[in-house]
Parts: structure tokens; sequence; C-alpha cells
């Protein structure tokens, strides 16, 4: 496989999609990485993995429907062109 940047850009949606698919119940929970986890009090630094837990939460939340659209996109881009 060549080295090109149609290969960077489904690997820039592959690891969108694998944060948008992680489910704070069911995985995140059992790594403490929990909706709980991470909540630090007025005016302290939030830490790293509060910050990943946001960045998470965000991607979940923000690229939900331009993940679909640029999924479907790539799906029809390797049906014609292969």
């Amino acid at each position: 496989m060549a080295f090109t940047l149609y290969s960077l850009i489904q690997t820039a949606i592959l690891c969108t999609n694998a944060i948008a698919v992680l489910h704070e119940e069911r995985f995140l929970s059992k790594i403490g990485w929990g909706a709980d986890q991470g909540i630090g009090g007025f005016g302290d630094e939030p830490g790293i993995k509060a910050q990943l837990l946001n960045l998470i939460r965000s991607v979940r939340t923000v690229m939900r429907v331009p993940l679909i659209i640029v999924n479907s996109v790539c799906i029809v881009l390797l049906l014609l062109f292969g």
C-alpha cells in the first residue's frame, strides 16, 4: 500500500471513529475513566486524564453527524475506485 494523502485521511478518519465509539459506561469506567473520574475543584488546573475525557466527550458529541457523512463518502469512493 502506497503512502498517499488519501491513506493519511483514511487513518485520521479511522482514529476519529475509534474515539467516537468508546462507550463511557461499558468501556471507560472499567479502566477508571468514567464520568465521575477526573473532576477537579474550582480553580484547579485540569490534569491530562480530565482533558482526555473532555476530548473523548467532545468528539462523540460534535463529530457524530460529520463522521457519518465522511464515512459514507469514503465507502462510496472505495467502491468506485477500489
